[in-house]
């Protein structure tokens, strides 16, 4: 089951879900609006190899926007620190956004029980695009689960994304075995 603007309320009150800054405008009927963050990435290497560490290169959004092009693939982070404690948290982007032919994920937009950090996205346009820093760019949903939690994302072993970072991660691939 989707949460409610109430039930997510509820659950930041009590702290199993946090969204700093915190803005209650932001908060739908069963999402809240998360926006872009000031930096952006790009990866340094033309051809990206899934073995190795693939470096990107930060920059931060200028107050006048940047026009992002189809030919890249950029890297973002949403301005937004979010955890849940005990909600699976789902970014998508919103329909307004899509709309200007802006995808904010390829296949990462499902998070982890235990999830403490900014987001990264995975931005790409169909045509050339002006974003701005702080824009609305995105929409969580938090889902109930049915069970225990063994291990909160935060505490494996084998998380790569639990560093706190106001900018955009890398793939973290490389630390995989394979």
């Amino acid at each position: 089951m989707i949460l409610t603007d109430a039930k997510i309320l509820q659950q930041i009150e009590s702290k199993d879900i946090v969204i700093q800054p915190f803005d209650r405008s932001c908060l739908g009927c069963n999402s809240y609006d998360v926006h872009l963050g000031k930096t952006l990435g790009l990866y340094k290497n033309e051809t990206l190899d899934s073995k190795s560490h693939n470096e990107i290169e930060t920059f931060e959004i200028p107050e006048e926007g940047i026009v992002l092009t189809p030919d890249k693939f950029y890297l973002g982070v949403t301005h937004e620190y979010t955890e849940s404690h005990k909600h699976v948290p789902f970014l998508e982007g919103k329909s307004s956004v899509g709309r200007l032919g802006i995808d904010i994920h390829a296949t990462a937009g499902k998070g982890d029980i235990g999830f403490c950090n900014h987001w990264t996205l995975e931005i790409s346009v169909k045509q050339p695009v002006r974003v701005y820093y702080n824009m609305p760019i995105g929409q969580l949903i938090f889902f109930e689960v049915d069970g225990d939690i063994l291990t909160p994302y935060n505490k494996k072993a084998s998380a790569k994304y639990v560093q706190k970072k106001d900018i955009p991660m890398e793939s973290m691939m490389f630390k995989n075995s394979f």
